[in-house]
């Protein structure tokens, strides 16, 4: 089954039981779709529908950062609904954008939470044509003030992969600000990009340069090859429209440029950070990632001082798009769990 013939309330490709038949997303894609101005013009070629849906709802909002004279217009799906429960605030992982929150986002919603994504500054369809710094104090600094013009309250704060990084070095250095938190298939103890910082500048260019390259052409070998590990078992023509919204930030005639300034920056290294997170927080690993092995898993459950553990059957490294409806129950029993 491919991601273009999912209809409305089905589960990515089949995997496993739905917990919850309360948490299955009843919109309709409509056949007419309304794409904002600035995405790519390779949306179009996109299948999944659950892509194009939530593509059709991502705006670009002001964010006023330290960093810059003036604002960033910083990319995010806006919640469907206000509420006065706890907001729950959906990062993504390297290289990603709010796009991961696809099938899990709707599902949320259903539930009554009061749900936001947004991409992290330098990834995503954020506005950077004129760039700011993209390297973690940048990030932070970002995430805090957008959290502060727009959220304002204390939020869960979910992260997978490497936004897991993001969201411990986030918790650590704005407490007040995060009530939970989760973190997904957690890219946490690698030591960042540290190696990239001794690189001439013309050399990082060279490396993103044929990234870039290899990220257009419709072969794709490389993400393809990224996405079969991401998943368990995905099929081929999953697997290319997955690699498809994956890339679509690429895109964006600054991506080179934020790309290679974080790496430069020498990226996320908050291992020794692990055991100040106070907050409650919910671990989520899929059984059979290949990316991150689980061993992990159990490592951040014992260094987290406040930390519960789920593991997800026959699942890979990205549990909210492969198994969107257990991951949905998981954060809306954490959420509602005292």
């Amino acid at each position: 089954m491919t991601s273009a013939a999912l209809s409305p309330g089905a589960t990515p490709l089949g995997f496993g039981p739905t917990t919850n038949k309360l948490l299955q997303p009843r919109f309709r894609v409509s056949a007419a779709q309304a794409f904002p101005s600035f995405l790519p013009k390779q949306i179009e070629i996109i299948k999944d529908p659950f892509a194009r849906k939530l593509t059709t709802r991502i705006e670009r909002l002001p964010v006023q950062v330290s960093f810059s004279e003036g604002s960033i217009m910083s990319s995010c799906v806006k919640p469907l609904l206000q509420t006065n429960t706890t907001p729950v605030v959906l990062l993504h992982g390297f290289d990603s954008s709010c796009l991961e929150w696809r099938y899990t986002l709707p599902l949320l919603e259903e539930a009554g939470l009061e749900t936001w994504a947004m991409d992290i500054l330098g990834w995503g369809f954020s506005d950077l044509e004129r760039l700011p710094s993209c390297d973690v104090p940048s990030k932070r600094d970002h995430l805090y003030q957008f959290w502060k013009s727009y959220i304002k309250r204390p939020m869960l704060l979910v992260g997978p992969s490497l936004g897991a990084a993001v969201a411990i070095d986030f918790a650590v250095n704005h407490p007040e600000a995060v009530e939970k938190l989760v973190l997904l298939d957690a890219s946490v103890y690698s030591e960042g990009t540290s190696n990239m910082t001794t690189l001439p500048k013309a050399v990082a260019y060279a490396g993103v340069f044929l990234m870039k390259q290899v990220y257009l052409l419709k072969s794709v070998p490389l993400r393809l090859y990224a996405t079969y590990l991401a998943f368990n078992g995905l099929p081929f023509d999953t697997c290319l429209d997955w690699s498809n919204v994956g890339r679509l930030h690429c895109l964006l005639p600054w991506w080179d440029d934020a790309t290679v300034a974080f790496m430069n920056s020498g990226g996320y290294n908050v291992s020794s950070q692990i055991e100040r997170v106070k907050h409650k927080t919910l671990i989520i690993w899929g059984e059979e990632d290949q990316i991150i092995s689980n061993k992990l898993a159990v490592k951040l459950h014992c260094e987290l001082p406040n930390a519960i553990i789920r593991q997800v059957p026959d699942c890979g490294h990205i549990p909210h798009v492969e198994k969107p409806s257990v991951v949905a129950n998981l954060i809306v029993e954490f959420s509602q769990d005292d």
